[in-house]
């Protein structure tokens, strides 16, 4: 069965290499994203260097570059990876790794690229690619004109009385909850980190949890899909819903949904680009990934989707040329997490964090949905 499947690889890297010339191949995660990816910087792209680039659906991590690598067959070039997956990957030898300044252009006003992304790449073979937002919304129609505008409003009951939708698992849910009880948050989370990594510190997070789900004013309803949190929130199931913003963009601005987001206290959270080691075409594709994630490139996602790109730079690109949405008259620096309105008050989703202590806090976790 295995050399059967190392067969079925080998030949397919040999159909697709007859089919597509050595096209540089992108795998990502499919829907709206792809498709903000690919108009956004990709066929731009493709068009200036002259060389094709097609873009494949995968389903996350790496099993299936390693299957690829193991038969000899590799087929993609670039894969759009969570932080981790750069780290596991770059130490296996599966991907590239940078030179950074040297292989990525500098901002327009000459700033290098490495101080030019909003945040420090996790590993040497990651490049950023955008930000997306842990963030809530509420229902515009639930409070009589009344507008909660902070983290701590999420969790206040008695001025906002109703149902609240929050994410299924623990991640981010500690976060906000220290934030929302008051929590200093230090740079990009850092102190909530911190008060997370003590006992006492997770208790608290997991009383305010628990006290939200069982207030007779309040009440809990989890999801665990990103379409859910709009769809809560219009059908009128709860006031107020943690969920990822290019979901309750879409909702809002795509199909007119009475609802708001607040931004205080959002958890941001990233993708990344990495270069597959012994693509089909490397040479092509370490050109296409640096003109895809350079200023003007990163910043032309945004047309199709409420991401921010992942450099600075490209903020002022969409600020310059509002309104920028593909719609002609959405301005779309209001709705970039990274934009600096949104940014007063907010955590970096950490990877490391989530990764050593992922799964004791998971049991911890379904212990207290348990006992509600």
């Amino acid at each position: 069965m295995k050399k059967l499947s190392k067969l079925l690889l080998a030949l397919s890297f040999a159909l697709s290499i007859t089919s597509s010339a050595f096209a540089v191949t992108v795998a990502s995660w499919g829907g709206a994203y792809t498709e903000s990816q690919k108009l956004g910087y990709g066929d731009p792209t493709a068009k200036a260097l002259g060389v094709d680039i097609n873009w494949v659906d995968y389903s996350g991590g790496l099993s299936e570059i390693k299957a690829q690598k193991e038969a000899g067959a590799i087929t993609w070039d670039i894969i759009d990876v969570f932080a981790f997956d750069t780290i596991n990957g770059c130490d296996e030898g599966i991907f590239v790794e940078f030179d950074f300044d040297k292989d990525f252009p500098a901002a327009p006003d000459g700033t290098p690229a490495s101080e030019d992304f909003f945040a420090p790449m996790p590993s040497k073979c990651a490049v950023g690619n955008i930000l997306y937002s842990w963030n809530y919304a509420y229902d515009t129609r639930a409070f009589d004109g009344k507008a909660p505008s902070t983290i701590k409003d999420f969790f206040n009951t008695k001025r906002f009385p109703g149902k609240r939708a929050i994410y299924k698992s623990a991640l981010t849910n500690l976060e906000i909850a220290l934030a929302g009880d008051g929590v200093y948050m230090g740079k990009g989370g850092s102190e909530i980190y911190k008060l997370l990594e003590t006992e006492a510190g997770v208790n608290r997070a997991m009383n305010k949890i628990k006290e939200l789900c069982t207030d007779p004013n309040g009440g809990c309803v989890f999801w665990s899909a990103g379409a859910q949190p709009p769809e809560l929130l219009v059908a009128g199931e709860v006031v107020m819903a943690t969920g990822w913003n290019g979901r309750f963009f879409n909702a809002e601005v795509g199909e007119g949904a009475p609802i708001a987001q607040v931004w205080d206290g959002q958890g941001l959270d990233y993708e990344y680009f990495a270069l597959v080691k012994g693509g089909p075409d490397e040479a092509n594709a370490k050109k296409a990934l640096a003109m895809m994630t350079n200023t003007e490139m990163l910043a032309g996602s945004a047309k199709y989707i409420a991401y921010a790109p992942y450099r600075l730079s490209s903020l002022e690109i969409i600020k310059a040329n509002e309104p920028w949405y593909k719609d002609g008259k959405t301005e779309m620096m209001p709705q970039m997490p990274t934009a600096p309105a949104n940014t007063k008050k907010y955590f970096l989703v950490d990877p490391f964090f989530w990764a050593d202590n992922g799964t004791e806090l998971g049991e911890k976790w379904e212990a207290m949905k348990a006992g509600l």
